[in-house]
């Protein structure tokens, strides 16, 4: 990867570099085995893609990173940080007026991370998240919200 791009502004280097990790970090989670390091890089390439948002992105883009880098943490079995960036997404999407996709994605995620700690809580954000998604009108909004709660386990602990 060329580091240095002179052709690219400031603004459309951090904005490349987010969704670069962004996508990144998704193919390591969607990868069935990795080694410890590709977990330890899946927990970097969020964080950098939630950096590099901070200085080009609009909420929208700083409720989806706190997601992401929530299911990162709880997928690492790293409850207390999966949790805290669960909230903060939760935080950004209420503050911000964001859409009942987003609102019930914040949920999905402390589900997620409770999940691996505290199944009765997570429960209760399950049930919000899907009441929530009855006001979400777009169906692929619908489908992956669906997807994401179904592959919630709060008898077994498992938060992939």
């Amino acid at each position: 990867m060329k580091t240095e791009d002179p052709a690219l502004t400031e603004t459309e280097f951090h904005k490349k570099m987010a969704i670069r990790w962004f996508n990144e970090t998704w193919n390591l989670l969607d990868k069935p085995e990795r080694t410890p390091e590709e977990d330890v890089r899946m927990s970097h390439t969020a964080h950098a893609s939630r950096l590099h948002w901070e200085f080009v992105g609009k909420a929208e883009n700083f409720a989806i990173g706190e997601w992401q880098v929530a299911r990162v943490h709880a997928v690492l079995r790293q409850p207390e940080a999966a949790l805290f960036h669960a909230r903060r997404s939760l935080e950004i999407a209420t503050l911000h007026q964001l859409s009942p996709f987003l609102l019930a994605c914040a949920h999905e995620a402390i589900a997620r991370a409770f999940s691996l700690t505290e199944p009765a809580a997570a429960a209760d954000h399950i049930a919000v998240a899907r009441r929530m998604a009855a006001e979400i009108t777009d169906p692929e909004e619908k489908k992956i919200l669906d997807e994401d709660l179904a592959s919630i386990d709060v008898r077994g602990g498992s938060a992939a």
